[in-house]
């Protein structure tokens, strides 16, 4: 399958890799490529940039959000919460109609500094604004109540946990749980929430998350809620 994968940075060079490693194909997006590649500083994270990720990935295209989106038969959007709606924008609504659309973004808010609060938050959620935008895409909440590299290898967190999904298109949750088992999570692990409005409360997760990961120190957890299966 073609993969459109938006956003440059740590998630989505992730997700990316994982899914060139299982046959896609895969193009990455971002509002202007050349500019991307001439970037020679490490990102607000610290990761490397991001022309140093694809010398090693060069069979991953960079494309602008518009190509990318016209390629893929699924898009992906990696990019920050506050981006998402803008990056889907210039991806351009005709290149999203009738496509699954796997939606990993947090409405994370760092206005007032650390920790972010979310925005939006309890009467809607980033999920719904994007469907809600792009009505004629099948949207699907999944991924993001955990660190990129759980996504792609559940097996870093030992034991039985969960993965969420939520979106409005039964089919579409179900070709997006079929990739979530190639990426190596157990089906009955993954719990399907409903329609588009539960991502309001997986996107509250991320507080907890990010707490957890303060008093942790460190990444590789998970949720496992208890008698799910």
């Amino acid at each position: 399958m073609r993969y459109a994968v938006l956003g440059t940075g740590i998630v989505g060079r992730t997700i990316a890799t994982k899914l060139a490693s299982l046959g896609h194909e895969v193009v990455i997006g971002t509002r202007d490529p050349q500019a991307t590649l001439a970037r020679t500083e490490p990102d607000g994270m610290g990761n490397p940039p991001f022309a140093t990720w694809h010398a090693d990935h060069s069979a991953v295209a960079l494309r602008t959000f518009a190509e990318a989106a016209a390629f893929g038969e699924t898009v992906v959007v990696t990019t920050a919460g506050a981006a998402a709606l803008d990056a889907l924008t210039a991806a351009d609504e005709a290149n999203l109609a009738g496509k699954v659309l796997i939606d990993i973004s947090n409405p994370l808010d760092f206005s007032k500094g650390m920790p972010p609060s979310l925005n939006p938050v309890n009467t809607d959620s980033l999920g719904e604004q994007i469907q809600r935008a792009f009505p004629d895409t099948k949207v699907v909440k999944t991924l993001n109540t955990m660190n990129c590299f759980v996504m792609v290898e559940p097996s870093r967190v030992a034991g039985a946990h969960n993965v969420f999904v939520s979106g409005e298109d039964v089919g579409a949750k179900k070709q997006v749980t079929e990739l979530l088992v190639s990426f190596g999570w157990p089906e009955p692990g993954v719990i399907d929430l409903g329609g588009i409005e539960t991502a309001r409360g997986t996107e509250m997760l991320l507080p907890v998350w990010l707490r957890l990961m303060g008093a942790l120190g460190h990444a590789d957890f998970n949720f496992h809620i208890q008698g799910a299966r």
